[in-house]
């Protein structure tokens, strides 16, 4: 009769071997005075970066809630409510001041983020999904110079990119701010990396042999597995976009055609002192609470498929 020894521990090992972490960490918090000391340091640097983060948000808020007269010298302080809350009056003033066109600003920025985000968020999946799967002549070239591009600021390229768009008469349209981002190197980067990990080869020959065409299997097979990175670089996409200055204040100079970043710069350019100062500056706080919300929502709604999308390439 064969008798079969299994690898696996008895249970008493198995049991001394789980508890082995459990018993370090014991003896590591028996000692009284390094391990408080060590909690007590992290939690008071975790609660300053908190304050350091979310004091400017709450100014933020409080601010946009004061008259004119109490952001500069109300009664409750910088951080805290006036007993005159003027939040609507605020809003009722951002809203029509200049014939609405705070409205307009917003509205552009939305255009561009939207389709700029979602543009350059369609090619860096094309890209990087071609990037992984396909082997062809010279991809090791076309990832280092895509390397190369991931490490150059976007800022750099403002102006070559405006002399560029000057040639074919593109400058001071919205074309001037939706052309340039399309282009998203880390995008095709972050979806490189990761369709090369989640994306199996085996999967695809097994379509190959059931005679599907590469772009079926790119649309059934591969896109619902890159769908967390997806939202991920769409979201990263759209909030650059939206947060964008530099490049819609060097292409555009119809304020018509100005997103809400660049629009709220100039009306704080055009403060004077005295009242005029006050009544600018109440629009620029109220309407710079207003254009975050778009943003806050985005993460709040999409926060699962952006936390997974970061992890799961790590993780493989």
């Amino acid at each position: 009769m064969a008798i079969t020894l299994s690898t696996r521990p008895s249970g008493g090992a198995a049991q001394k071997r789980r508890q082995t972490p459990l018993d370090a960490a014991k003896r590591r918090g028996s000692e009284p005075g390094t391990t408080r000391s060590s909690r007590a340091l992290t939690n008071l640097f975790l609660l300053a970066l908190i304050v350091y983060f979310v004091t400017p948000l709450w100014w933020l808020i409080v601010a946009s809630t004061k008259s004119e007269a109490g952001l500069f010298g109300g009664t409750g302080g910088a951080l805290w409510f006036d007993q005159d809350f003027a939040l609507g009056a605020n809003l009722v003033e951002l809203f029509t001041a200049d014939n609405g066109l705070y409205l307009t600003w917003i509205g552009n920025s939305f255009l561009y983020a939207l389709s700029g985000g979602i543009g350059s968020t369609v090619l860096a999946v094309l890209a990087g999904y071609g990037l992984a799967i396909y082997r062809f002549r010279g991809s090791r070239v076309f990832f280092a110079v895509l390397l190369g591009a991931v490490m150059v600021p976007l800022t750099a390229l403002v102006i070559p990119t405006f002399v560029l768009l000057s040639e074919v008469h593109l400058t001071n349209t919205v074309w001037a701010v939706i052309l340039p981002s399309l282009l998203n190197p880390f995008g095709v980067y972050l979806m490189r990396v990761y369709a090369f990990e989640a994306v199996p080869t085996e999967l695809l020959e097994a379509g190959r042999m059931d005679g599907a065409s590469e772009l079926r299997l790119f649309f059934q097979v591969a896109l619902p597995l890159l769908r967390p990175a997806l939202v991920t670089v769409l979201l990263l996409s759209v909030v650059a976009t939206w947060n964008n200055y530099f490049l819609p204040l060097v292409m555009v100079n119809d304020p018509k055609l100005l997103p809400v970043t660049v629009g709220l710069g100039q009306w704080l350019s055009l403060s004077r002192q005295g009242a005029a100062e006050a009544q600018v500056w109440n629009l620029v706080v109220t309407g710079a609470l207003v254009s975050i919300i778009p943003l806050v929502i985005s993460f709040l709604a999409l926060q699962r498929y952006w936390r997974g999308g970061l992890s799961l390439g790590s993780l493989k």
